[in-house]
């Protein structure tokens, strides 16, 4: 994939007018020097939604959304970021920088999509011909509308049917297989990897066909032999990767233009069904797990997620692991639930028994993530013991940690506590914690000095080109400081990017555990103009050198003996001390 230059994303935000691009989707209206309006990632009544045209930032004080142009964009639009990126150009009037071998590599690609977009059309056709897997989806109750809107198709029997039509020279037959939709047998034979399977064909984001999955028609084939495995999934490419793809996504968002809520299901079968019942907010894993990326991708689309698995061992065993990738990503806002489904039941024969009526009171009987978390976490400790509770707080604390800071986490570690006896608190923020007021500073011998790292990077944050005063290499970097990492990374960005805003410099760190912090610290109001500003932060890092100087003093006082150059080191230093 073609690597963007973080140089081109910088000027590219910088470029872009925030308030344009969000007032264009979002009605806003001027709030002092702010804009204000409805929040488009959460319902609400009173605005608590705020642009910053000068931080070139936004940010919910409701929910917690916040970030730069390139951030709405791709929570708003629900682009990925390389989408997002281009569409910021088109409007800037800027061409993305790829290498040469970026360009050819895309062009290759682009040759894929075009042949897994003929072969979805050729799929579609042999299922207009084929009588036998027309009453396949007759008998499950989908009309021909439902197949239409999700390219329903038919791979026909034989071996060379697809790679016949669209194989037409050499170049062709290695996109096909390299597409994989003809594999390769031990002899080197080239045949087509799905054959007497309905398709289902997996679409990306912008719609376009980048696998299939075949289910078999019956248990054995037209000549009489076993069908083989009951759903075939295109193998890995470089365009499909099970593991970040959900099925019926595209047509989920095609159905919403604000989607209220996800219901993840196991099957291909069980979103289309849904779908034809009136419930179109479901999607499917392919085969696999729900991973982490899936976790993200889901809640990028909708605040709630709900999980729908077989009520077995097996089926709770699957729930276990959404929530184990699910945990990490539950912000203030988002909600997950599990719905459980009886013996010998899934998604597409309850909601043809029961309706959309039935199935959406079985949602509403979802068990919640917090009581799935403890259930499953006590199941088979004795809570009348103090080893029981002592086993489920060992048990539920490493994985309460991974929280995201907010009420959720306080109330998680909260309930811990109910459980157990014990004071389970959360960890605090890696960001150091505020500055106290002036006054109580000059009253307080004893103020962490971590608080000066955050006063810095606080200020750093509200306006960028302070840092430009303060040149590598920096005098405090050895410093063993929480934080210091943290400032002198945010120091190299912004000599790296000078013209770097708040919106533009917090995109740096977009997916990663600081940003959330971050984004908090970009939002604490403090007084004064650039100038004040300036001179605080200039005085601080004074204050991070002098500490920098007493820590070499110590360390070289603690050592015996000393070399001649480590006495002269620490004459100089005391004396520079004194001064």
């Amino acid at each position: 994939m073609a690597r963007i230059p973080d140089a081109f994303i910088d000027d590219l935000i910088a470029r872009t007018d925030i308030v344009e691009l969000i007032g264009s989707r979002v009605p806003l209206k001027r709030a002092g020097r702010e804009h204000q309006g409805l929040c488009p990632f959460h319902d609400e009544r009173t605005p608590s939604f705020t642009v910053s045209p000068t931080k070139q930032f936004y940010h919910c004080f409701g929910c917690g959304a916040h970030g730069s142009a390139l951030r709405f964009l791709m929570e708003f639009e629900r682009l990925e970021f390389l989408d997002a990126v281009e569409e910021l150009a088109r409007r800037a009037g800027m061409e993305v920088p790829r290498e040469t071998r970026s360009r050819n590599e895309d062009g290759h690609l682009r040759r894929m999509y075009d042949t897994l977009a003929a072969a979805s059309r050729w799929y579609v056709a042999q299922l207009a011909s084929h009588a036998t897997a027309q009453q396949y989806f007759k008998r499950r109750g989908i009309d021909a509308a439902t197949c239409e809107r999700f390219s329903l198709g038919y791979a026909p029997e034989g071996f060379d049917g697809l790679k016949n039509a669209l194989g037409h020279d050499a170049d062709a037959l290695r996109l096909l297989e390299s597409s994989g939709m003809l594999a390769k047998s031990d002899g080197g034979h080239v045949y087509d990897r799905f054959r007497e399977r309905v398709m289902f064909p997996i679409h990306d984001r912008r719609g376009r066909p980048i696998a299939f999955g075949g289910r078999v028609l019956g248990k054995t084939t037209a000549d009489g032999r076993e069908a083989g495995p009951k759903y075939l999934n295109s193998p890995e490419t470089p365009l499909f990767h099970k593991g970040r793809e959900l099925y019926g996504l595209w047509q989920v968002r095609q159905a919403h233009s604000k989607i209220p809520r996800l219901i993840v299901v196991e099957g291909y079968m069980d979103v289309v069904a849904l779908f034809q019942y009136g419930v179109t907010t479901a999607v499917a894993t392919l085969g696999t797990a729900t991973t982490p990326e899936h976790a993200e991708l889901l809640f990028r689309n909708a605040a709630d997620v709900f999980f729908c698995f077989d009520g077995d061992a097996a089926g709770r065993r699957a729930a276990w692991k959404a929530l184990e990738s699910v945990l990490p990503r539950m912000k203030d806002g988002r909600q997950a639930a599990f719905l459980f489904l009886p013996d010998g039941e899934d998604p597409d024969s309850l909601v043809r028994k029961e309706g959309s009526a039935g199935f959406e009171a079985r949602l509403a009987q979802a068990e919640p993530l917090s009581e799935f978390f403890f259930r499953e976490q006590g199941a088979d400790i004795n809570l009348h013991t103090l080893d029981g509770r002592a086993r489920l707080a060992e048990h539920c604390k490493p994985l309460l940690e991974k929280i995201p800071d907010g009420a959720f986490r306080d109330l998680m570690f909260q309930r811990l506590s109910e459980l157990t006896g014990l004071a389970a608190s959360p960890h605090a923020a890696t960001i150091p914690p505020p500055v106290p007021p002036a006054a109580a500073r000059r009253h307080s011998n004893n103020t962490p000095r971590r608080s000066l790292v955050r006063q810095i990077i606080t200020l750093l944050l509200h306006n960028p080109a302070l840092g430009l005063r303060v040149e590598p290499p920096y005098a405090f970097a050895a410093l063993r400081l929480p934080g210091i990492e943290l400032l002198i990374e945010v120091l190299d960005l912004i000599h790296a990017s000078p013209s770097l805003r708040t919106g533009g410099l917090l995109e740096h760190f977009a997916g990663r555990e600081e940003a959330d912090a971050l984004g908090k610290l970009a939002l604490i109001d403090i007084p004064g103009e650039a100038p004040i500003w300036q001179q605080e932060l200039d005085d601080a890092i004074v204050q991070l050198i002098t500490q920098t100087r007493q820590q070499r003093i110590e360390e070289l006082k603690a050592q015996s003996p000393l070399s001649a150059a480590e006495k002269n080191e620490l004459r100089e230093l005391l004396l520079a001390r004194v001064d």
